[in-house]
């Protein structure tokens, strides 16, 4: 009987915890006490009720998927310079000295992202890859870096140096988020380029921290091999949407973000970016409102209690997916590879969902024939807010590429590159008013006349295109 009347006072409990709910979440006109009214429910209900009871109060909006041509022009160039990037390195650490034969570089067409064959992308950029005859067979054409690759390989070299130690803070994060504080290599070495980390980092970057990672085993790792935490960095527990709120107080330290009043139990907002016009319409503030109204929990945080059908767990996951393109260089990455991280992260099957369910804070692209998940915050007029020393050296490397389609038809005598990367020659050359011209990826004539989100009034449903 007290088992059965527990249940039963339980019942009514999430009940009448809902139904409070229900009333701050028709509270529009004032979201203050709506947040207030949230918190509120958070300190007088046990924790477990609040994470065990679905609240469902949110508005639901439905939106179809348009393209925005700013963005995709962004993955469309960066989606040469990461092909690029990676050829350097391969080439840089062939075993031999000879030139790389391109027929050994041909399979990695998938694995470069590219759209083109490689062979066709090299000729591409002069400027990065010299082409000369193969010693033994002069008929099959091989590859070595040119000047400027070299000089860019050794400031890359360099870079990853001085930021060993921020590299290896994103790199225990990411481990941070997972349920057992261990993500494959596999997985790891896919985000590799996106998190900024270098080919080597297995072999370079993992050993030189073995207070802080611990390499396991294929027979105690699930048949795979895994990087797992030797112990939970608590400095590092704090995510990008925290620290962006964090200006709120004076030398916020990590006591002040568990115990103060940027904890989980604190309803911070995730910046929104819409277009003119569409983030005034009703149904998306009243839609807006409702979510930020709901407690934010850390992607650190333990999320074993909450409900996994529950408004909360979906706010959890915006959270973690946001954390995850935080940590990123270019504040992007492959849908493909974050799938990779599902089980995990403790995502829901469908997770992917969000990124076309909340437009204000990603951007899907489906540019170069694959799924480019972005961050809208991290980008203004096409550029990064925050640009990090890696995707400057990137910047340079498209720079030097661009170069070399300009001056591909005019004699590659006229192009001359100092330390800096800097082009010398005929001032008048118009290298800054060239734009790259097209990329390898290619060209969609399927194009949007606004280029943004816009809601959908016909679907009950978005593209399965872009979610599955």
């Amino acid at each position: 009987m007290s088992r059965t009347h527990t249940e039963e006072s339980r019942f009514k409990s999430g009940t009448a915890l809902a139904r409070i709910a229900a009333v701050a979440g028709m509270l529009h006109h004032s979201s203050s006490v709506a947040s207030v009214l949230s918190v509120t429910l958070l300190r007088l209900t046990p924790y477990s009720a609040i994470l065990h009871n679905t609240v469902r109060f949110i508005t639901k909006v439905r939106l179809k998927w348009v393209k925005n041509r700013g963005f995709d022009h962004i993955i469309d160039r960066d989606t040469d310079i990461k092909a690029a990037s990676l050829l350097i390195d391969l080439i840089a650490r062939y075993p031999s000295s000879a030139p790389v034969p391109a027929r050994s570089l041909s399979p990695l067409k998938k694995t470069l992202g590219l759209t083109i064959p490689v062979l066709r992308f090299l000729r591409r950029y002069p400027t990065l890859f010299a082409e000369s005859p193969h010693p033994r067979y002069p008929s099959l054409p091989s590859f070595s870096l040119a000047p400027a690759a070299v000089i860019l390989r050794r400031r890359e070299l360099a870079l990853y140096s001085d930021d060993a130690q921020a590299a290896a803070s994103r790199l225990a994060r990411l481990l941070m988020m997972s349920r057992s504080r261990s993500l494959p290599f596999l997985s790891l070495s896919s985000l590799r380029y996106d998190l900024g980390l270098p080919s080597t980092f297995a072999t370079t970057l993992v050993p030189s921290r073995p207070d802080l990672f611990r390499i396991i085993p294929p027979s105690e790792g699930g048949g795979q091999t895994r990087l797992s935490l030797v112990h939970l960095p608590e400095d590092l527990a704090v995510s990008a949407l925290q620290l962006r709120h964090a200006d709120s107080i004076s030398n916020p330290s990590y006591r002040d973000f568990k115990r103060g009043a940027f904890s989980s139990a604190t309803p911070l907002t995730f910046p929104m970016s819409f277009p003119r016009g569409y983030g005034a319409q009703k149904k998306v503030k009243a839609w807006m409102e409702d979510f930020h109204r709901l407690p934010y929990f850390s992607p650190y945080d333990d999320w074993s209690g909450i409900n996994q059908e529950s408004e909360l767990m979906e706010k959890r996951v915006v959270g973690v997916l946001h954390e995850i393109l935080s940590l990123t260089v270019h504040k992007k990455t492959k849908r493909n590879y974050l799938r990779s991280l599902r089980q995990d992260l403790g995502l829901p099957e469908r997770f992917t969902r969000m990124f076309t369910r909340y437009p204000g804070i990603f951007y899907l692209s489906l540019k170069c024939k694959t799924t480019t998940v972005m961050l809208r915050e991290g980008y203004q007029k096409g550029k990064l807010v925050d640009p990090h020393p890696i995707s400057l050296l990137r910047d340079k490397l498209f720079y030097v590429m661009r170069t070399g389609i300009l001056y591909r038809g005019k004699g590659m005598t006229k192009v001359v590159l100092d330390d800096d990367l800097d082009l010398l020659g005929d001032d008048d050359s118009g290298v800054g008013a060239f734009d790259g011209g097209n990329t390898s990826c290619d060209e969609d004539n399927d194009e949007d006349e606004d280029g943004e989100w816009v809601e959908d009034g016909n679907s009950d449903s978005d593209s399965d295109s872009v979610e599955d």
